[in-house]
């Protein structure tokens, strides 16, 4: 066996396999059916603080990224109710609009969960497909690896509940829908090894494609990372001699296969992907430092602030932030991988051996470029310089953040692991004594990363005035109003405000700013940046909420006022009691004293302060 069980020349010359009786049916989806449960039970553990109470509870450590997918979720509410378009909007960021296509738009998700999301709200929602996500992805590696690679499926279960919530993944768990949806990365796989069938490449072909264009719309830069991932496997596989007439002989079918793969992909998303690099308000970059977000080398071999390691004091802070801590394996399960590489590699055959290196070339060449252009150590940046140097300028990897190519490691170390199970369970192959330090090391390793829940904290409830309907005396049909401050990733109550009107329908409103990707200024060449371009007037509500910073405002602050307000559209802003800030409340007084020097007097409705804002004559 090379890369997996060999593909039968056609369907007339498949063996017919020996029929299954009842009992063999059974164990099967018994065991399918206990690691569903384990996998569902694990994502439910994580995330419990959240269903504990969804409309209060939020991510402690990634509010802006909540709110932007609540937001997500709610405009496929709006799509199916009012129509308009999955990959750009002027709801948000009015007058310019957001291209949704070079954003994080989960559209897929948004449509399928819109009526969870009717009944229930987008709260619900995120934690639903947050949850699912986490448990689809350990059950389809779990299945993967039993149908492809394991001999046994309590080693497709021991490598596929670690794919599903290695540290990586549990990192981007704190509000990431299109990270945590891990078990892309394995379906694509899966109908990509189907290919190979002689015979049935158009129809396997037309369901990749099908696939793919649907997880574009989830997950595009994980797509994008499982093919780079296996291209660069299949160039180390092909280049062995053993492997070499396989890969010839399968070529003719694989090309033919990818071919209507190429041609279904790109008819579903044509109009997607034109947005996404030419529509309006695109942008190159991420508008995030790529040097700031490289892995740290010493980061593998350390252990996440949310893993049992960390809990008994070994935890390590080298990651950015809490959401991209994607290595993080720790140093008793690096050794275990390189060891059980060698063992395995030791007792292969040859084209297995093939398999092996091709799959260590992967977990190298990604860690490599996970580093980003420089080595990084202990915090510190060296002048060492590494590949990603070559890449960072070049279409794609421009729009990736380094770090997160070492979620590639994720894979390679699940199919390890689960190979290396199949043998530590072969009493033929390894001796007991053999066998209890395996299982001793095995224990040593995963243990220490298994994961801890994620943090959760309270965060500002939905006001009256916009859940009663009450806002609507004061904004037109079509009308633009907001909260203060305007939304932004360390204040986004407005678009949450917003997502909550659109998941109920009726009249819907606009708002200026929120959390998103978009050109620095406005131009389709622009470098990336989070948000709007700032104004003067968002700049003072911000600050004023952010730091407590108490304007004196003088009567250029006013007119300039005027004319933001004039650009913005707006017809009125409103206060709530409460504001949700990155690290808890956010400076409810003095917005209210900035806001009222610069606005006047202002109305109290319901449990809210309102400024109307008369049109600039």
């Amino acid at each position: 066996m090379s890369v997996a069980a060999t593909a039968p020349a056609s369907a007339d010359d498949r063996p017919t396999p020996p029929p299954e009786d009842t009992r063999t049916v059974l164990q099967r989806l018994r065991s399918h059916l206990l690691v569903a449960v384990i996998a569902l039970g694990m994502g439910v553990y994580l995330t419990h603080g959240l269903w504990q109470q969804p409309y209060r509870h939020v991510i402690a450590d990634n509010v802006g990224d909540q709110a932007f997918f609540e937001w997500v979720l709610a405009y496929g509410v709006h799509l199916l109710r009012d129509g308009g378009d999955p990959f750009f909007t002027d709801l948000m960021n009015t007058p310019l609009g957001v291209n949704l296509a070079a954003n994080t738009s989960i559209t897929v998700f948004a449509i399928l969960f819109a009526p969870l999301t009717v009944l229930a709200g987008p709260q619900v929602t995120f934690v639903t497909i947050l949850t699912l996500n986490m448990a689809a992805s350990a059950f389809v590696w779990y299945l993967f690896l039993d149908r492809w690679l394991a001999r046994n499926r309590l080693s497709a279960a021991i490598g596929g509940l670690f794919c599903g919530f290695a540290p990586g993944f549990v990192s981007h768990a704190n509000g990431h829908l299109n990270w945590t949806a891990g078990w892309i990365a394995p379906l694509v796989l899966w109908w990509l090894l189907r290919l190979r069938e002689k015979g049935r490449w158009l129809r396997h072909g037309v369901i990749l494609g099908l696939l793919l264009g649907t997880c574009f719309s989830i997950a595009a830069e994980g797509l994008f990372f499982t093919a780079l991932a296996g291209g660069v496997f299949v160039l180390a596989w092909s280049a062995s001699r053993t492997t070499w007439p396989e890969a010839r002989a399968a070529l003719p079918t694989m090309l033919a296969g990818l071919g209507v793969t190429a041609v279904v992909a790109s008819a579903l998303l044509a109009y997607p992907l034109y947005m996404h690099f030419a529509g309006p308000q695109t942008f190159k970059g991420t508008g995030f430092n790529q040097k700031h977000y490289a892995e740290d080398l010493a980061s593998f071999f350390s252990f996440s602030e949310r893993s049992l390691a960390a809990k008994a004091g070994f935890g390590s802070d080298l990651a950015p932030n809490p959401t991209e801590a994607t290595s993080f394996f720790g140093l008793p399960l690096m050794i275990l991988v390189v060891v059980s590489l060698v063992l395995l590699h030791r007792r292969a055959d040859r084209g297995r051996r093939a398999t092996l290196r091709a799959l260590a070339v992967v977990g190298v060449v990604f860690m490599l470029i996970s580093m980003g252009p420089r080595l990084l150590y202990m915090g510190d940046e060296t002048h060492i310089p590494l590949p990603y140097a070559l890449l960072q300028r070049l279409p794609l990897f421009d729009s990736a953040l380094p770090l997160r190519f070492a979620l590639v490691l994720v894979g390679v170390i699940g199919i390890v692991l689960a190979l290396i199970a199949d043998v530590l369970l072969d009493r033929t192959v390894m001796p007991h004594p053999a066998q209890a330090a395996f299982a001793s090391a095995f224990a040593f390793a995963l243990i220490p990363v298994f994961p801890l829940p994620l943090l959760y904290r309270e965060r500002a409830p939905e006001p009256k005035f916009v859940s009663s309907g009450a806002w609507q005396r004061y904004v037109p049909a079509g009308g633009t109003m907001s909260a203060l401050p305007f939304a932004i990733n360390v204040a986004a109550d407005g678009q949450r405000w917003q997502a909550y009107t659109m998941a109920r329908g009726g009249r819907q409103f606009r708002i200026p700013d929120g959390y998103f990707l978009g050109p620095s200024d406005g131009g389709a060449e622009e470098e990336g940046r989070i948000g709007a371009m700032p104004r003067r007037t968002d700049w003072m509500f911000l600050r004023a909420a952010l730091y407590g910073h108490i304007t004196a405002v003088t009567d250029d602050d006013r007119e300039n006022a005027r004319y933001d307000f004039q650009y913005w559209g707006i017809s009125a802003v409103f206060l709530p009691s409460a504001i949700t800030g990155p690290d808890g409340m956010l400076y409810h007084a003095a917005l209210e004293i900035v806001a009222t020097d610069l606005l006047g007097t202002p109305e109290k409705v319901d449990d809210v302060l309102v400024w109307r804002i008369e049109p600039r004559s």
